[in-house]
């Protein structure tokens, strides 16, 4: 379905410079965009750029999914400017403008669609501005930064980049305790780890590495064997050590499920099984994330979403990795 399908004649002259967030100006309708419409945006956007974000949401109460349907709109908007956008001077001014039309949004006016939508949800739910910065703080690095010495450089950076998306569906559900916080960090970070591990050829093609130079001068590995895709032993020991790693959050994570409602336990759980498989496929193919992706078919994210909701429905225990 096309962006002009959803939207009625009147908005979609305002409306259609923002279906494409990669190609915004940094400029502003004139005036707010009706809350109807920019509801009916951000939820355009989310069903049609990403897959699983429909079953998600389906998963929740309705009254929950504009909420939704705002945060992912921010988050999509937030990661197109930052990775979309080919110049990266071009990419900061728009982060700039984008960061400054969220604080329009917390003073109140804002025009954006994406934005009005956004306001709704910041007030409603009580959501602090925070985590919506380091979203941007987290794209803005990405135009300057493009290799980490370190794991807690790494882990660093998933603080910007990851932790504010569980954060804010954690206060979008009501959670605001720090516990619950905190078990949510792991469980983001692990999940960002994972996405790494699995993308190193695609992010590598973008002039990017994740894993740590640390890691990769203890093993003595260099960039040229990425670039060329050569898997060695030495490639396989460090894969095996960073994914070990990444298990250990998922593992330090997991007991945030059991403490959340059931529609939300099963949304996290569901996230959270597809980063672990992603890690279990790597594992299958014996670290070799060079020469072949590792991705859920939709036949194998089908049957993980039927076990776990299957298991949730009959067995309210404690869940394992």
């Amino acid at each position: 379905m096309s962006f002009a399908d959803t939207i009625q004649p009147a908005a979609l002259a305002d409306l259609a410079a923002f279906a494409l967030p990669a190609q915004w100006d940094g400029l502003l309708p004139e005036t707010a965009t009706p809350l109807a419409e920019a509801r009916r945006y951000c939820e355009w956007l989310a069903s049609t750029h990403y897959e699983n974000f429909p079953v998600a949401t389906r998963l929740l109460s309705p009254r929950l999914r504009p909420h939704f349907h705002a945060l992912y709109a921010y988050c999509r908007w937030s990661d197109d400017l930052g990775d979309e956008v080919s110049d990266p001077q071009t990419a900061l001014h728009l982060l700039d403008c984008w960061e400054q039309e969220l604080r329009a949004c917390y003073a109140g006016h804002p025009r954006h669609p994406v934005m009005v939508a956004l306001y709704e949800t910041i007030v409603q739910c009580d959501i602090p501005a925070q985590p919506f910065h380091d979203l941007i703080t987290a794209f803005r690095r990405d135009q300057t930064v493009r290799r980490y010495e370190s794991w807690d450089d790494l882990l660093d950076y998933c603080r910007y980049s990851a932790n504010p998306v569980g954060c804010l569906v954690l206060y979008v559900c009501g959670y605001r305790d720090a516990e619950l916080h905190r078990l949510s960090d792991l469980t983001c970070t692990a999940l960002q780890l994972a996405n790494f591990w699995q993308d190193v050829r695609r992010d590598h093609a973008i002039g990017r590495i994740y894993m740590p130079l640390e890691n990769m001068a203890r093993h003595g590995i260099s960039e040229r064997e990425i670039e060329t895709g050569t898997c060695t032993p030495a490639f396989v020991e460090m894969m095996r050590e960073l994914v070990e790693r990444t298990w250990e959050l998922f593992r330090a994570g997991l007991p945030l499920i059991d403490q959340l409602d059931r529609h939300l336990g099963v949304e996290i759980e569901l996230f959270s099984r597809g980063g672990m498989e992603i890690l279990r496929l790597i594992e299958r193919q014996n670290y070799n994330v060079l020469s072949r992706r590792p991705h859920l078919s939709g036949t194998q994210m089908g049957l993980l979403t039927g076990t776990v909701l299957l298991k949730r429905m009959f067995n309210r225990g404690g869940v394992s990795a």
